[in-house]
């Protein structure tokens, strides 16, 4: 089975590192990435995915990365599923990094 994916885009916010109870870094960076097409006003659309970092990628993103640089993003599809008091399950999807390229630091459109 496959479980890969690849993203470029833009950073949105800088990721606030973290250290577990074991010291192992971690952070979550926000990339906003275009959409492949134009839509109905002739825009191009925004998807901001959620990207999980770890251990010297979630370092190496922190020493380099500004807001607005382009990165590229390699990595897996985590599915989360949570159930709420009211019996309903949600389920959403994370990006684990499994390398980050740095394509820029220009933060400029």
């Amino acid at each position: 089975m496959l479980n890969q994916c690849v993203l470029v885009g833009k950073v949105k916010e800088m990721p606030v590192i973290k250290k577990t109870a074991n010291g192992i870094a971690n952070a979550t960076l926000l990339l906003d990435v275009e959409r492949g097409f134009r839509n109905a006003n002739g825009e191009v659309d925004i998807d901001t995915f959620s990207i999980t970092l770890w251990r010297g990628v979630a370092e190496e993103c922190m020493s380099i990365c500004t807001p607005g640089s382009l990165i590229g993003v390699r990595g897996r599809l985590q599915a989360n599923v949570h159930s709420a008091n009211n019996d309903v399950t949600y389920y959403n999807a994370e990006v684990i990094a499994e390398k980050v390229s740095f394509l820029s630091r220009d933060s400029k459109d």
